[in-house]
């Protein structure tokens, strides 16, 4: 047992920086790491004082996905792995419920579970030498969880692609493929990736959750009922004392101040 924490967490100018802090096994999603990480989601979704969420990896990697030698150490009982798989789950959808944008900033490997928790980000900043991975095939395991994620996020050869040969491909591959937005160099990460969480953080807060909240909504519908459902969003929106503020701002060509209503 020890005290170092599983995660660590950062907040400044309204970003806070989560850090997976379990360096010397590539940063695993152990059932602690998956649970300190559901308790912490759940912690920002009413803290007004974060605008945005930096999700990042301590020492030689991101994330090597879950913790194989936690796994076998369980011997694979199913309860155990259940309830694994249901807190994966869990931390996953919570990252695309909380209402404040979630940044994954990449280096080194982001494999199987790792993944998935880039693919799950609404937004992701890649060293150049990052790689990514859905490596189960490889060990008789298929990514089929990782593959919710993925299959929503690139194409569905690109996913095939990843999820039946298990292959590492490169930050330009995970770009063109639609995994990741930006790539830059190993020592730029840090800086590029907060210029881009402070500058979102910049925006109206409720306009943010309001927008995220429609973004991944009006995905799952069909075109008619997606544009009814967002037509309704922005008549609401435009009645929010922020939209007034914007617009209002917007016209006297001055900064608006926001108060998040």
């Amino acid at each position: 047992m020890t005290d170092t924490p599983l995660l660590l967490r950062q907040d400044e100018d309204g970003v806070a920086t989560l850090t997976l802090n379990r360096p010397q096994s590539r940063n695993s999603l152990s059932q602690g790491m998956l649970r300190t990480l559901l308790e912490t989601f759940e912690a920002l979704a009413d803290d007004a004082s974060v605008r945005v969420v930096v999700l990042a990896g301590a020492g030689p990697a991101f994330c090597a996905g879950h913790d194989l030698k936690e796994l076998r150490a369980a011997e694979y009982g199913r309860a155990y792995t259940e309830a694994l798989f249901a807190d994966c789950a869990r931390v996953m959808q919570a990252i695309v419920h909380l209402p404040k944008p979630v940044i994954a900033r990449v280096h080194g490997i982001a494999t199987a579970a790792g993944c998935q928790l880039v693919a799950s980000c609404d937004l992701a900043v890649a060293a150049e030498d990052s790689r990514f991975a859905t490596p189960g095939v490889n060990i008789g395991l298929f990514c089929s969880t990782p593959m919710v994620a993925l299959s929503r996020n690139v194409g569905h050869k690109a996913a095939m692609q990843m999820l039946l040969t298990g292959d590492l491909i490169d930050a330009p591959t995970a770009l063109r493929f639609g995994l990741i937005n930006e790539i830059v160099p190993a020592q730029d990460l840090v800086s590029a990736t907060r210029t881009l969480a402070v500058k979102i953080a910049s925006k109206s807060p409720l306009t943010l959750a309001v927008g995220k909240e429609a973004f991944y909504r009006q995905a799952e519908l069909p075109l008619a009922e997606a544009y009814a459902y967002t037509a309704k969003v922005m008549v609401d929106n435009l009645e929010a004392r922020d939209a007034r503020e914007g617009i209002d701002a917007f016209l006297d060509k001055r900064a608006p101040v926001w108060c998040g209503r």
